[in-house]
């Protein structure tokens, strides 16, 4: 699944769990029906109001004629407006392709639990870091310093993503444009695990000296962490 988007929703105050309820039971296996594969639903720990989702497909066609068919379709029109009328802002959206050296996510996933399952005490990490539009020495500095650096010290990123160039097709889901960020997912026991791993890849002399130095020095703002806690029925967990 070489096209991916990272959803980041802000939602009216004190219904996530009530959108987090809807989509676990009704939009997960009805968006797979059509060629859509959820693969990450979750709480973001540092704002009570944001749900994060993260959704891929074969490829742009695939994405088209999926999205085309779901919204189009009899589930949205019975889900959908009980779905958005829990959101403030649904917008946030990055356009994301995977790396050529990085492993297939649905491979590398487990089976989906049911309906009803409880949240898991997992957290995953996603960190975003943003670069001038065209500008590859900092997606590249991740890529072939850090990436095997955090293989080294602790758990294998799940997934490096990257800015998807390709235009919006499904203008009706708007998207961020003119991006070009790198996307690391990596999934934790909890976030203690998460802190010594960063511990251990601050103590690398390459890492602390030269990498992230070199990450700040390209990039056009500073990374963005997302701190997240997998729902009941995320495959990412």
């Amino acid at each position: 699944m070489p096209v991916f988007e990272l959803r980041q929703y802000t939602l009216r105050p004190g219904r996530r769990d009530e959108l987090i309820e809807l989509f676990d039971r009704e939009l997960v296996e009805t968006q797979e029906a059509v060629g859509a594969r959820v693969l990450g639903q979750f709480r973001d720990l540092d704002d009570p109001d944001r749900f994060v989702w993260l959704r891929g497909f074969r490829d742009m066609e695939t994405r088209h004629r999926a999205l085309t068919d779901f919204y189009g379709g009899p589930v949205w029109a019975e889900h959908g407006p009980r779905a958005n009328d829990t959101m403030a802002d649904s917008d946030d959206v990055l356009l994301l392709r995977a790396t050529a050296t990085d492993p297939s996510l649905p491979g590398a996933l487990p089976a989906r639990p049911p309906v009803g399952a409880p949240a898991p005490d997992r957290f995953v990490s996603a960190t975003i870091w943003s670069f001038p539009p065209g500008r590859q020495d900092g997606i590249a500095l991740i890529r072939d310093g850090l990436l095997p650096a955090l293989r080294r010290t602790g758990p294998a990123p799940l997934a490096l993503l990257i800015t998807e160039p390709a235009p919006n097709t499904f203008t009706r889901l708007p998207v961020r444009t003119g991006e070009n960020v790198a996307v690391l997912l990596t999934p934790y026991p909890d976030e203690h695990a998460h802190r010594q791993h960063l511990a251990a890849l601050e103590a690398l002399p390459l890492v602390r000296d030269e990498i992230l130095p070199g990450l700040e020095r390209e990039q056009s703002a500073a990374a963005h962490l997302l701190r997240l806690a997998p729902t009941g029925r995320s495959l990412i967990a």
